[in-house]
């Protein structure tokens, strides 16, 4: 069986007739199930419900939850099964749960692994028992193509170069494989984890680090060497890439998202490990070098001169023999790199993310190509052991200025009634309050908008750091905060990710893109990590009523529901007290 992955909830049978009135779970036949917020067992519940169901609304009393396929696929690669997670909801449900529900269940769960790929000696094999399935499936136009020869009742050959298009087939019609094929073993690398870093810290690994590599790597088993981390931002995800690096002891390439984040893994690398400068090499629109070790970016790796030609630079992912690729930031994957991550499974994938959830719904394509989640800790769990900062976070609704704005906004089409929302200059005072109650603390200014984000640093005489920085000038500014010779700063959307700023503790948002969970999620992981005095972290969004933002925002704020935050609300008149009535409420 696949290693458990890591939750907070022990799992235990229940009996199928067991409901209690006094429980916060309405369970619906339609794999819906209604969750009341302030019932006294809502924290608990949550925590059990969240590794096999998906947050879907979040309003202020009543929470959302559904069980997709992929969901329960998802829990049962980790080792959870259905009768567990029918427990769960005999264990917290209010009334009795529909009678189709555990059959439902169980059937869709049992659909992982009933087909496999495995390794013969010319190549590979699907493999399915169940001889009428079989029969069915390999009727499926979307995977007879990538079928070779019938090697026997049970099984057909399956050439090694569509062993990621053949699964993504396989998930399309509900039915996705178990990939027991193996990997090429790549050079060989060796490399320990130092205990006193070559900054001359100690260093160890915290447990859940380490275990979240164990899982991954589950003794160089089949089984493992393929799926996703899922920790919160700030709980050391790169530590847990090194820590699986030195485990297997081979060439690795590692791809994230930013330049910023290239020079930080491998400042982490050099510092963690006993490898070298020589063996660790950058690949970037800067510098180009190939090593044991390279870090690359996305945009680099995607870059083409033009839409009419191929991908220049997925040359890289041949010019090593590579052991393990590491996916930084997986819910950022671009859509081209799952082309070439689909041609090279017989590598070793591991992916590293804070959140699954893709703004283009592909989180599908990640589960086939580069793995089930293997590990899972909510953040409230990770908070409570001081391994993150205890987060307070507040919503604070702004009006529109006057009538000529509010009439703009009114005629204005959807798109841009977006933007006026955001930019709305009523917003700068509230930022100007903000800065005088957090003077003396390490505050960071994020937002959507370039001439918002111009002026909000041209008024206060902040440093502004957008897309168009120098990555010099970046590294200068950023030290320069590390130190405290700077305190407030002002970011673009490259500041969503991979940049280390250990003491920032309060974050002011002024803007973001739509409704995307997974830009909320970035941005408060830009506060959480623990500060060297100890204290809390503050995240402040600032969003104009009555207007298609307040909409978005509620869709932003899923993903902290999901974690076991909740906002509070503020009017912008009540910010100058903001900071003594904000509460961070245990188990909300």
């Amino acid at each position: 069986m696949p290693a458990k992955m890591k939750t907070s909830v022990a799992f235990a049978a229940a009996p199928t007739t067991s409901f209690d009135p006094s429980n916060p779970f309405i369970v619906q036949g339609d794999r819906s199930i209604l969750v009341e917020v302030d019932n006294p067992k809502y924290a608990e519940a949550r925590d059990a419900l969240a590794p096999f169901a998906e947050l879907e609304k979040s309003p202020e009393h009543i929470h959302t939850y559904r069980i997709s396929n992929l969901s329960l696929w998802n829990a049962a690669a980790a080792g959870i099964t259905a009768d567990e997670m029918v427990a769960v909801l005999q264990r917290y449900t209010k009334f009795p749960i529909p009678g189709n529900l555990p059959a439902d269940i169980a059937e869709s769960v049992s659909r992982y692994g009933r087909i496999r790929l495995e390794k013969t000696a010319d190549g590979l094999r699907l493999v399915c028992a169940d001889r009428p399935l079989l029969e069915e499936i390999v009727r499926q136009k979307k995977v007879n193509i990538y079928l070779g020869e019938r090697i026997d009742d049970v099984s057909f050959a399956i050439a090694p170069e569509h062993r990621g298009v053949i699964k993504i087939a396989l998930i399309t019609i509900g039915y996705p494989a178990e990939d027991l094929a193996g990997y090429t073993e790549g050079a060989a690398l060796p490399m320990t984890l130092r205990e006193v870093a070559a900054t001359g810290l100690p260093f160890h690994v915290r447990d859940y680090q380490r275990e979240a590599a164990d899982v991954f790597h589950a003794g160089g088993d089949v089984r493992g060497g393929s799926g996703v981390i899922v920790l919160p931002c700030g709980a050391g995800k790169t530590i847990v890439g090194i820590t699986a690096m030195c485990l297997l002891q081979k060439s690795t390439l590692v791809l994230t998202t930013s330049i910023t984040a290239v020079k930080q893994w491998r400042r982490e690398i050099l510092d963690k490990t006993t490898l070298n400068e020589g063996e660790v090499k950058e690949y970037t629109g800067e510098i180009k070098e190939i090593g044991p070790v390279t870090v690359a970016t996305y945009q680099i790796i995607t870059y083409r001169p033009d839409k009419t030609e191929e991908f220049p630079h997925f040359g890289i992912f041949e010019k090593q023999d590579w052991g393990l690729i590491i996916y930084d930031e997986v819910h950022l994957l671009p859509a081209p790199v799952f082309r070439v991550t689909a041609q090279i499974q017989a590598r070793r994938r591991l992916g590293l993310t804070a959140t699954l959830i893709r703004e283009d719904g592909r989180e599908g394509d990640v589960f086939s190509l580069i793995g089930p989640k293997k590990y899972d800790v909510p953040w409230r769990d990770l908070e409570g052991k001081g391994w993150i900062a205890t987060a307070a976070c507040a919503e604070i609704r702004v009006a529109l200025p006057d009538d000529a704005t509010r009439m703009a906004y009114a005629v204005a089409d959807h798109r841009a009634k977006f933007r006026i929302a955001s930019e709305n200059p009523a917003k700068d005072d509230v930022v100007a309050e903000l800065l005088d109650q957090y003077r003396e603390q390490r505050v960071i200014i994020i937002g959507q908008y370039l001439d918002q984000l111009k002026s909000l640093a041209a008024r206060f005489g902040i440093p502004l750091i957008t897309g168009a920085t120098g990555n010099a000038e970046r590294e200068i500014l950023y030290n320069q905060f590390r130190s405290g010779e700077v305190r407030h700063l002002v970011l673009s959307k490259v500041g969503n990710f991979a940049i280390d700023l250990p003491d920032a503790n309060v974050l002011i948002q002024v803007s973001g893109t739509f409704g995307s969970r997974q830009e909320e999620a970035q941005r408060l992981g830009r506060v959480l990590r623990p500060k060297s005095d100890g204290g809390d972290a503050a995240f402040f969004s600032i969003v104009t009523r009555d207007t298609r933002e307040l909409d978005f925002a509620h869709h932003r704020q899923m993903f902290l529901t999901e974690q076991g935050y909740a906002y509070e609300i503020l009017d912008a008149k009540e910010v100058v007290h903001a900071r003594n009535r904000i509460t961070h409420a245990e188990g909300v």
